[in-house]
This record gives C-alpha cells, structure tokens and sequence, in this order.
C-alpha cells in the first residue's frame, strides 16, 4: 500500500477549502483517509511579511509520516516549501 499525503477538497461551489490528509495512493481525492493532518485556505492571502500561511500543518505528524514513507503530492510539497520560506522571512525580520 502506497500512502501519499495530499489535499482532499472540500467548501462549496466556487469557495474551495482543503483538508491536508495522509491517504492510500488509491482512494479518490474526497474518499476515505488514513489522517486528517491540516488545512490549506487559497480565499486568504499569502501575508510573506506578518509569515501567515493559508496553510496549517501538524508539523510533528508530518515528519511521522514522511519518516514512514509517505511522499506528499507535487502540490503540496510545494505549498509546504513556500510556507516554510514565508516563516523564514518573517523570522528573519
């Protein structure tokens, strides 16, 4: 069994709200999940300079899976790379 974590959508019509989830590489994208790790908002705005995210994390429950053998989809490892750079700028001033 292949464990990915990715985004499962949720919201309505037009106002997506995603749900990050630790899942079997073959379930749907709204089907059944292993862990509900965080959340990722695109309505709020990437605040670079304040480090706020529309991205929450289990930072601690990522690192779990991921020493496990789960690799995050594309577009999440990208989200979490920009996260991690918005903190560090923010950290940084």
């Amino acid at each position: 069994m292949a464990v990915h974590i990715r985004l499962a959508r949720a919201g309505t019509k037009k106002k997506p709200f995603y749900r990050v989830v630790v899942t079997d590489q073959r379930s749907p994208r709204g089907g059944r999940f292993l862990e509900n790790i965080g959340t990722f908002d695109p309505a709020k705005e990437m605040k670079a300079t304040e480090g706020k995210t529309p991205l929450h994390i289990d930072e601690e429950r990522l690192a779990h899976w991921v020493g496990r053998g789960a690799q995050p989809s594309e577009t999440l490892g990208q989200l979490i790379k920009a996260s991690k750079k918005a903190a560090a700028a923010a950290a940084t001033k």
